[in-house]
């Protein structure tokens, strides 16, 4: 028995120890962590060896690249620093990534100031800041990673999975703005971000490798459960929702306490939503700050920015409190900067408010809610357009209670996002026009994205109901070509129509993408007549609890806390099979 405990004691070191060695040379363009793997001395300068410093450099470089899509970019990368030791070649790698990126920046303002076409001027400087967003997710991912913990290894990995899916997401969406452009500008900016995206890719595929490494491994103190399941998420849980949140989401307006008050009527410190917003302090912990707007139409255009962590925005009611807006596609501004709200701040949360774009079905994409945030929360908000009406555009997000409504694409991004005990409703098209309600935009297989809708409708709204045999509507199509999208326990009207998921052009996508449903039920939910796409798929009642909120965001360490309704798991566990 003591034989049996010494060397199960001897596998667990060693197997630390290669993890610990994995961890050092995976992260390449995300995270410096401060264990040495250089236990043969083989790089040691104290030995002369010019050739075999080269040879252990090599190796070491070979060993971090396996795993990659793009391995030439990967070494190239890497070879030429002279660098064996494992935590000097990350930072070499992790330099490469953000001098690339930057330089994509620099290209795009150097571009911008030539630029003659207005479209692709505005989408240029969309690069920017979509550059901007990706630099900060990797220095993020540096703050939190550099002092390493063995313990905490599972849940940092899935960090940064998200941070480089959404590194990914942000480099696509810089070159999605220039659709109907014209010149160069979107060639020449393909041309600047190719090697950066190989090398999130890449860094993307080593934290993926990684993880199936320690769940095979089952060491003691490792989640291995956690990591095999596509989440994502950051692991320092903060005391954002406690009791004090909890009583003002539960209370009545009479009773609220905010930090601010916004009115149209000047009964508030201020009379418009961003003043007040620009007005938040600087503060030194994580406590969240309140801002109730009260009703109105409040017709303008609110950015939060991503320093304004820990905000929440509570109204007088969906249908009370109403921001609205009306940029468009087709007046010349890009989808991304249609949005009447947009959200870069993680751990926002917004209750009882109604987001609108009122440019019409004829005004194609115009966006009435742009997310991009880890960790947000929205209880009980409607969402009103018609194409593109919610961007869920990346990180953690979870809908509850909420209406959503539109005719094409109207949830569409690559966050990973989930809807529990939301009504989906689909408007009235123009004519000749057909209804998509979800287009995921998963562009890599590792992504840990997907749309979850769970305990929710599909619904035709007031203005379709008259005429909804004359338009086609259907679940979702896929945007990108590993959309991944999740319907379960939800009821699904006659409006959808039996073949379920539309393409999104020719065969695109339907190989490699994912969409299943499970245990629906009503009128349209029959699987009979579903497109029997390769990407179409049929889960176990296992395999769905993976996509439940506990599980796929981690939902029970942050949104639990903030007292909204919330099921962690399956909202209907004892129900019959899947339709």
């Amino acid at each position: 028995m003591a034989y049996d405990d010494a060397a199960a004691e001897n596998r667990k070191r060693y197997a630390i120890i290669g993890v610990s060695s994995m961890l050092l040379v995976a992260m390449v363009v995300a995270v410096t962590v401060g264990v040495n793997l250089n236990q043969d001395g083989t790089s040691d300068p104290a030995t002369g060896k010019k050739a075999h410093e080269i040879s252990s450099s090599m190796k070491a470089i070979k060993a971090i690249c396996r795993p990659t899509d793009y391995k030439r970019e990967c070494v190239d990368s890497l070879k030429g620093s002279g660098k064996s030791d494992p935590k000097e070649l990350v930072q070499v790698g992790f330099k490469a990534a953000m001098k690339l990126i930057q330089a994509a920046a620099k290209k795009s303002l150097t571009l911008r100031q030539i630029e003659k076409d207005p479209r692709a001027s505005q989408a240029l400087a969309g690069c920017k800041e979509l550059m901007d967003f990706s630099v900060d997710e990797l220095k993020f991912s540096i703050q939190k990673l550099g002092a390493f913990d063995i313990s905490k290894l599972d849940e940092m990995l899935i960090d940064i999975k998200i941070w480089l899916s959404a590194v990914i997401t942000y480099q696509e969406t810089c070159l999605d703005g220039f659709a109907n452009s014209t010149g160069d500008a979107s060639e020449k900016m393909k041309k600047a971000l190719k090697i950066s995206m190989r090398l999130s890719s890449n860094g993307l595929a080593m934290v993926t490798e990684l993880s199936s490494m320690l769940t095979e491994l089952q060491i003691p103190g490792i989640n291995r459960r956690l990591l095999s399941i596509p989440v994502l998420g950051h692991e320092d849980y903060p005391e954002w929702a406690g009791p004090g949140m909890q009583r003002l989401l539960a209370g009545s307006p009479a009773k609220r306490k905010p930090n601010i008050v916004v009115a149209k009527d000047g009964s508030g410190q201020y009379k418009t939503i961003q003043e007040a917003i620009n007005k938040v302090p600087k503060r030194k912990n994580n406590a969240t700050f309140v801002i109730h707007i009260k009703q109105g139409v409040y017709k303008e255009y609110v950015v939060i920015g991503k320093k304004l962590t820990h905000l929440m925005l509570i109204g007088d009611g969906p249908k009370k409190t109403i921001i609205s807006g009306n940029k468009n596609f087709v007046d010349g501004t890009t989808t991304f900067k249609t949005a009447t709200v947009a959200v870069s701040a993680e751990h926002f949360m917004a209750r009882d408010i109604g987001f609108e774009n009122t440019a019409g079905p004829h005004k194609h994409q115009a966006v009435a809610l742009r997310v991009q945030a880890d960790k947000v929360v929205f209880f009980n908000c409607e969402m009103h357009g018609y194409q593109d009406t919610l961007y869920v555009h990346t990180m953690r997000q979870f809908y509850r209670d909420c209406t959503i409504s539109g005719t094409i694409d109207f949830v569409f991004g690559d966050a990973a996002a989930v809807f529990q005990n939301c009504s989906f409703l689909v408007r009235k098209p123009l004519p000749n026009q057909q209804n998509i309600v979800t287009a995921h935009g998963r562009k890599e297989r590792r992504q840990p994205s997907a749309l979850i809708i769970q305990n929710s409708k599909f619904k035709p709204d007031a203005d379709l109901v008259p005429v909804k045999k004359q338009f086609r509507s259907y679940l979702g199509r896929p945007w990108k070509e590993y959309s991944r999208t999740i319907i379960m326990e939800s009821y699904i009207d006659d409006i959808i129509e039996p073949e379920g998921w539309l393409p999104w052009e020719g065969d695109w996508g339907l190989r490699t993408c994912f969409y299943t449903e499970f245990n629906n039920y009503g009128p349209g939910s029959g699987k009979s007549k579903r497109v029997k796409w390769r990407g179409i798929k049929s889960i176990t009642a296992q395999h769905a609890v993976d996509f439940t909120p506990g599980r796929f965001i981690l939902g029970d360490r942050w949104i639990k806390a903030t007292g909204i309704p919330y099921v962690s798991g399956m909202t209907k566990p004892n129900a019959g099979v899947a339709n």
